[in-house]
């Protein structure tokens, strides 16, 4: 035998023995296979602004900016954040101890759980939650406690407001024990759409003073919130400044999801523990990049630019409601974020319909989008991924689609769902 070869094949470790494929690998592949329509994964189609284009390219040919950054974060950025977000919380956050920049919003959380969770810790997770959260959780030694939504019904006309998810407080404290550590709230909500409200925010809030546990509020699509509705940043409330991390996303913001920069942001005591894991984890996040969502945040806070990103996004989501109206299709109308819920019970897939083993082995979601992308032309991804594997059945009747999209994605994708009429 050569010296080079196994006796057997070595194992690997636990917290990632267990992964399966993740989904948006699985039905990327699927989309290019079938030439579908990919409102699937949340990324963009459509160029970024070109004011940070502009920044990035000019920042790469400064000399300087190509070596590595501090690991808390260039200061012109630190200081842009600061600049745009202490009157958000009402307060000055200093930009030396209270923000540092990840790579990317999902290490910025990584880090939060690296830093705080011994093993054995639990996490309060609000199900239907963003997948990569439950790895997070349990690769740093967490243990995940879940805790559904309660869905409200449809209205007249089939569509259930977002704001009708609702957490049940009373089973929110009788979830907590004495191994809690971290509440994990996502407002603007992927994939609800869900804004939520000063008084469920401050329910939480309470909840977690009483019972002294640290509030980590991913709030990646603060910048994508249509109207009427208002974000509100639990950090914000003094009551729970102390005991609140707050996360947000370049790549949400700007729509420059490859460029992988986010931000960390609380009182420097609390952040100064995620700070020394980031070090450890990646050093550093992008030094260029930085400096062009810097100049991003400095010229988009006088030139309307948010605004005006928040009217193109309803705009989007107008079009995409549009078919699921006239095929007769409930869905969730959001209120922030670019994602749309839609509930697919009514449709009957015809009898003798063949799924791939991939497919059939997760499931009835998984075989309805399955279904929407080989015989409609669509993808959407199934909902019931973003479950814990007990309430997975709670997920089985929506598909999620994502409208990040440019006009001509979303017309084609809307003439395509108008056949579903024929499956109903």
């Amino acid at each position: 035998m050569s010296s080079t070869t196994l006796k057997a094949p070595i194992a690997p470790a636990e917290r990632v023995a267990h992964f399966k494929q993740d989904v948006w690998s699985l039905f990327t592949r699927l989309t290019l296979e079938h030439k579908a329509v990919n409102l699937g994964q949340g990324f963009m189609n459509f160029p970024p602004p070109r004011l940070i284009k502009d920044a990035a390219s000019a920042a790469i040919h400064t000399d300087s900016f190509n070596q590595y950054p501090p690991p808390r974060g260039r200061p012109r950025l630190l200081k842009a954040l600061s600049d745009h977000y202490s009157p958000v919380f009402g307060r000055t956050l200093d930009p030396t101890t209270d923000i540092f920049i990840p790579s990317g919003a999902n290490e910025g959380i990584y880090c939060i759980f690296a830093a705080y969770l011994n093993q054995g810790d639990e996490v309060i997770l609000f199900e239907p939650y963003f997948d990569q959260y439950l790895s997070n959780v349990t690769m740093n030694g967490g243990v995940p406690v879940f805790l559904p939504l309660i869905p409200g019904s449809s209205q007249e006309d089939g569509v259930i407001p977002s704001s009708s998810w609702k957490v049940d407080m009373n089973e929110l404290e009788k979830a907590i024990t004495p191994k809690t550590k971290i509440i994990l709230l996502n407002t603007p909500h992927n994939p609800v759409g869900k804004v939520f409200s000063e008084e469920e925010i401050r329910a939480i809030g309470d909840l977690a003073v009483k019972h002294n546990i640290l509030i980590l509020s991913d709030e990646v699509y603060d910048h994508l919130v249509f109207s009427p509705s208002k974000h509100l940043s639990i950090g914000a409330l003094p009551e729970y400044r102390s005991r609140t991390l707050t996360v947000g996303s370049a790549g949400k913001v700007f729509g420059v999801t490859g460029w992988r920069l986010g931000w960390v942001m609380g009182d420097a005591p609390l952040l100064a523990p995620v700070l020394a894991a980031h070090t450890r984890v990646c050093f550093c996040a992008t030094g260029p990049l930085q400096e062009a969502v810097a100049e991003a945040f400095e010229k988009s806070d006088s030139n309307g630019f948010f605004d005006q990103q928040t009217k193109e996004y309803e705009s989007r989501l107008a079009a995409l409601t549009k078919p699921l109206e006239e095929v007769g299709l409930p869905y969730t109308l959001p209120k922030g974020s670019y994602f749309l819920l839609v509930n697919t019970s009514s449709i009957r897939i015809p009898q003798g319909f063949s799924f791939p083993p991939e497919i059939s082995a997760r499931g009835r979601n998984f075989e309805m989008c399955y279904w929407l992308l080989a015989e409609i032309g669509v993808t959407a991804i199934p909902v019931s991924e973003f479950y814990s594997d007990t309430n997975q059945h709670l997920g089985e009747d929506y598909i999620r689609f994502a409208f990040c999209k440019t006009d001509d994605v979303l017309e084609e994708a809307s003439k395509r769902l108008l056949r579903i009429k024929e499956f109903l």
